[in-house]
């Protein structure tokens, strides 16, 4: 008979927050404290595209990393049941720094973000330019420039992005999207090197979004002083990161935002 991994998340139970933007755009969250002391870390969830706290995948991705360290996770703006529209990338650096200093209000000393996909990208960028910077940061399957279409899933992506009716299916599926940059955000590989955090990237090997160059261009471009897994597996994002391997990043967390 199989273990069940997330049987200890199971008791853990997402208490409903709320935090506001500094741009003013109110966000919907969620904290799953468990059983931990107050004070120590928080691990700071920023979710992919059309992913939410309440999306399946999402909601046992949070559990599993519950079963380590608290979890703090809100909904990105013009996702799920947070207000506004999604700039794919750009204010939603300010959805960060409000989970973040959410997260601190909590009574959490240290923060460490944790994103996926858009949310990765977010969070590199956060971990730079952000008003409440983390302790420790890890990015899963995030691309290291704008604009990358060498894959069928990524073609798609801009469709939904830059077509009127992939607009329309971008709201049919939950995703309420601003209108297009008027200054393109710094990419995550013009950031990275300015990361002066413990920085972890994860790339999946099956992730059918962007392939291993995306990490280990950053990698590259953080002066190596990023740490690099290349996992064995399928999916992207939330999607690729099974419980073991949630667990894993939770504690490489946790050992890198402890005081030195």
């Amino acid at each position: 008979m199989g273990v069940d991994h997330t049987s200890r998340a199971a008791q853990v139970t997402p208490v409903p927050i709320t935090a506001t933007s500094a741009d003013g755009i109110a966000l919907a969250g969620v904290h799953l404290a468990g059983q931990a002391p107050a004070g120590g870390t928080a691990l700071v969830v920023a979710h992919a595209f059309t992913h939410h706290v309440r999306h399946p995948i999402t909601r046992k991705l949070l559990a599993a990393l519950a079963t380590e360290a608290p979890v703090v996770a809100f909904d990105m703006r013009g996702h799920g049941r947070s207000g506004g529209r999604n700039t794919v990338g750009d204010r939603e650096l300010l959805d960060l720094d409000a989970a973040v200093s959410a997260a601190r209000a909590l009574g959490y000393e240290r923060v460490a973000t944790i994103g996926f996909s858009l949310g990765a990208a977010v969070a590199l960028r956060q971990a730079v330019s952000g008003a409440d910077r983390p302790d420790a940061v890890a990015a899963v399957s995030s691309p290291a420039r704008w604009y990358s279409r060498e894959t069928a899933a990524m073609r798609r992506v801009h469709w939904l992005l830059e077509q009127p009716h992939g607009r329309l299916a971008a709201r049919a599926i939950g995703v309420r999207l601003d209108g297009g940059w008027e200054v393109v955000p710094p990419s995550p590989v013009e950031v990275v090197a300015h990361i002066e955090v413990p920085l972890l990237l994860v790339h999946i090997a099956g992730d059918r979004y962007f392939s291993a160059a995306h990490a280990r261009t950053l990698a590259t471009a953080s002066r190596d002083r990023a740490e690099l897994w290349e996992e064995p597996g399928d999916g992207h994002g939330e999607s690729g990161t099974h419980p073991g391997l949630a667990r894993r990043i939770a504690r490489w967390a946790l050992a890198s935002s402890a005081p030195r």
